[in-house]
């Protein structure tokens, strides 16, 4: 069976990983992905570690399923040919600053009385319609910008951190897709294409803000921003007898059973942790107890004890428990794949399930240039 999007083509003049993620993800669904690249490539294929040139592991796991093209965008005569492949397009997504594009003729307002039914996606740091339009930015300087780092720090309390992976990169990457699929079926009932701006800055701050506006989500402010549950200090993977376990008893009746199985029952009836909104003034006592209770099982105990009680509970995984992970070695998520250059591989494999529809793995992720030949002519 085809994948949802098959029969959709996509030019992709993204980089790095907020848009290779979001096309590759098209791609995972069917879409015909053409990824434009300079001579250079896209920087994240020279990342370490990698086997061979151009081909790092990062590149292997954003770019599957395309097949890559090199044009020199800088000149006429690339303008011209990128031009032409996407007149075969349905979809053109571009994460270079609007500036440069406007400079290109690449820009969607050029590009839209050419080709009307286009779909134009621009994912950059800043939206254009304000005062930090055209600043460059990466995932560190989003982390900062939309609160992240600071509410990592404890919302101040603390120095501010990154989260130890590229989140603003990959969050906004799920926005980019968003859209272009609800483009993709606005088109299907107007035949219009359109204009959309992804922009990381806007995107971040609404999706931080959904539980840390916090009190500041009323006029007048009924508190600060931040959500206590979140900014506890004792919220974090607690010790047992031999690991690291996240245990979170969260309804009123998971805390009623994990009191009961911890010996003090009499906790269900106490003030303080009676309701929703008493529990919500007293986390950093609920979340200190069960550190406390936890370092007297081995992580197996209280497997047995937390699932028996129906309490949400994982152990703490490394990256090589997920390889070796049950769950995911019986639905077969981990995928084993021969490359033609960079031999035999592991890669994450497809997480959402289509009934009708499936995503499925077509093309590896393509040396630098490898299609060109097939969408450029040589003279």
């Amino acid at each position: 069976m085809s994948g949802a999007l098959d029969g959709v083509r996509i030019i992709d003049m993204t980089a790095v990983g907020m848009g290779p993620m979001a096309t590759q993800m098209l791609g995972d669904m069917g879409a015909d992905v053409i990824k434009i690249e300079s001579q250079e490539g896209d920087v994240f294929r020279h990342v370490m570690p990698q086997r061979n040139p151009s081909m790092s592991h990062a590149h292997l796991n954003l770019n599957r399923n395309k097949r890559s093209v090199v044009l020199d965008a800088k000149t006429e005569e690339g303008v011209k040919l990128l031009k032409e492949l996407i007149g075969t397009a349905d979809v053109f997504v571009s994460n270079m600053r609007a500036p440069a594009m406007r400079r290109l003729g690449l820009d969607a307002d050029t590009l839209l009385k050419e080709f009307p039914h286009l779909i134009h996606c621009s994912c950059y740091g800043y939206s254009e319609k304000g005062p930090y339009a055209g600043r460059p930015a990466i995932d560190d300087t989003i982390q900062a910008a939309s609160g992240l780092a600071w509410l990592q720090g404890a919302a101040g309390n603390e120095p501010p951190r990154f989260v130890n992976s590229v989140v603003a990169d990959k969050v906004v990457g799920l926005y980019v897709t968003q859209a272009i699929t609800a483009a993709l079926y606005a088109r299907s009932n107007t035949n219009a294409g359109q204009a959309i701006e992804v922009p990381m800055f806007e995107c971040m701050v609404s999706f931080m803000c959904v539980e840390h506006l916090a009190g500041r989500t009323y006029e007048p402010p009924v508190g600060e921003a931040g959500y206590a549950r979140l900014l506890n200090q004792y919220r974090r993977p607690f010790k047992t007898k031999d690991g690291y376990m996240s245990v979170v008893p969260y309804t009123a009746a998971q805390w009623r059973r994990f009191f009961e199985l911890t010996g003090k029952p009499e906790l269900a009836d106490d003030e303080k942790f009676k309701t929703a909104e008493a529990r919500s003034g007293h986390y950093d006592l609920l979340y200190q107890y069960v550190e406390d209770v936890l370092g007297a099982k081995t992580n197996t105990e209280w497997t047995s004890i937390l699932i028996s009680a129906d309490i949400p509970f994982a152990p703490v995984n490394s990256i090589d428990d997920l390889l070796r992970d049950p769950h995911l070695k019986h639905i077969n998520f981990w995928q084993s794949v021969e490359h033609p250059t960079e031999g035999s591989l592991i890669q994450a494999g497809l997480p959402i399930y289509f009934s009708k529809t499936p995503s499925s793995i077509q093309r590896h992720a393509p040396n630098l240039g490898e299609h060109t030949k097939d969408f450029v002519s040589k003279d």
